[in-house]
């Protein structure tokens, strides 16, 4: 019988999938390992010249910017998804994903204001940060060498990925791409404060814990500001 969790985040990976071919197959490009105008020129990309469209700082997630890009992001989701998934189930999961996403779109139009952003890094980061929290949470229960090879993985991970994307931002060629690196911080941060509240309290309702009600509380006070310094204060006005 197949694994219920690992079809739910097959289901997730899945419209990424479905963007993705096409734009590479089906939209004109110059090649479909690395994809350029086609995405820029995408709907659903985050460009700075039309935040006024709201729904860009979600649905930029659906773009990359070529097969690295979202191989990549397909097999951490896969990797931390799944294992987070058996345990907290999907809509909480789901939830950390969302949360990362939406503040790596706003943080990028506030430290990044002018660079596009696509990809899922923002989720896949707050995947990262509430995978890192919740093995600190747990770390009593599992077997302590287990324990240290998870937190030294992820470590790993997230050194190695911030280093290309810092290097993709700041030393690629000036018709390299432009693409902000900030959804990757801001991401990390909202799953490891979300995250840290969802995944602790796995065995209880989660509306009843103040914790909860603590992070969301600060995840839309951080919301409201960059929502506040994209209409009033962006240099992207």
């Amino acid at each position: 019988m197949s694994d219920p969790f690992a079809v739910c985040a097959e289901e997730e990976n899945r419209p990424m999938l479905v963007v993705f071919i096409y734009y590479a197959v089906w939209k004109p490009q110059k090649q479909w390992i690395t994809l350029d105008t086609g995405i820029l020129e995408s709907p659903f990309t985050y460009n700075p010249e039309k935040r006024e469209q709201a729904w860009r700082f979600v649905s930029y997630m659906l773009v990359h910017a070529g097969v690295q890009h979202i191989v990549g992001n397909l097999i951490m989701q896969l990797a931390l998804g799944i294992p987070l998934e058996m345990v907290h189930k999907g809509l909480r999961v789901g939830l950390v994903y969302l949360a990362g996403v939406i503040a790596g779109s706003l943080a990028s139009s506030i430290f990044d204001p002018l660079k596009y952003l696509v990809g899922a890094s923002g989720g896949v980061y707050a995947l990262m940060g509430g995978y890192f929290m919740n093995v600190l949470v747990n770390f009593r229960e599992m077997i302590p060498a287990l324990g240290i090879v998870r937190l030294l993985i992820i470590i790993l991970i997230i050194g190695s990925d911030m280093g290309f994307a810092l290097y993709r931002r700041f030393f690629v060629p000036v018709d390299g791409s432009p693409v902000s690196f900030a959804a990757h911080v801001a991401g990390g941060f909202a799953g490891m404060s979300i995250g840290y509240t969802v995944f602790s309290c796995f065995d209880k309702a989660l509306l009843k814990d103040p914790r909860f009600w603590i992070a969301i509380a600060a995840y839309f006070a951080c919301v409201l500001f960059a929502v506040f310094f994209n209409i009033f204060l962006s240099p992207a006005n």
